[in-house]
């Protein structure tokens, strides 16, 4: 009988984590996020392990000229709660837009990822900017290219 290895990621491997910077202009949120989920997880690599963090870092520019398709920008709506009685609070895409660009890729890019620790592990490693410019250039990050 022949009995097959299963592939464990040791932590050494998972301490190159490389930089990637992503232009967002003229980029619809969706798949955009998706896209970017995949790199924070590590699922465009060999070595993808469900339980481990091998994902690399992901800095987003330019977040307040994304796209949303359909009629999303007046009907798709944000939530929070103020954790007071009757604190729900809403804005629209538009409203979002207007006050922190930055918050509708962070959203869509975190409802990609897994409900867990490990989920929220993988989303520190977004940094999203408004603007073209960041505060990343230390790290040398390339340019992500995105397939759709």
């Amino acid at each position: 009988m022949i009995t097959q290895k299963t592939f464990a990621l040791k932590e050494a491997d998972m301490q190159n984590k490389k930089w990637f910077v992503v232009d967002a202009t003229d980029l619809v949120v969706g798949r955009l996020a998706s896209e970017v989920a995949k790199v924070l997880r590590g699922k465009n690599k060999p070595t993808f392990c469900t339980n481990n963090d091998a994902g690399d870092f992901v800095v987003v520019v330019n977040a307040e000229k994304v796209k949303f398709t359909g009629k999303k920008w007046d009907e798709k709506e944000y939530f929070w709660h103020t954790n007071h009685i009757g604190g729900i609070k809403r804005r629209t895409a538009k409203e979002q837009l207007a006050k922190h660009p930055e918050l509708i890729v962070m959203e869509a890019v975190k409802g990609m990822l897994p409900k867990n620790t490990l989920g929220r592990k993988q989303l520190t490693k977004l940094k999203v900017f408004v603007g073209p410019t960041h505060t990343h250039d230390a790290q040398k990050p390339e340019t992500l290219t995105l397939k759709f």
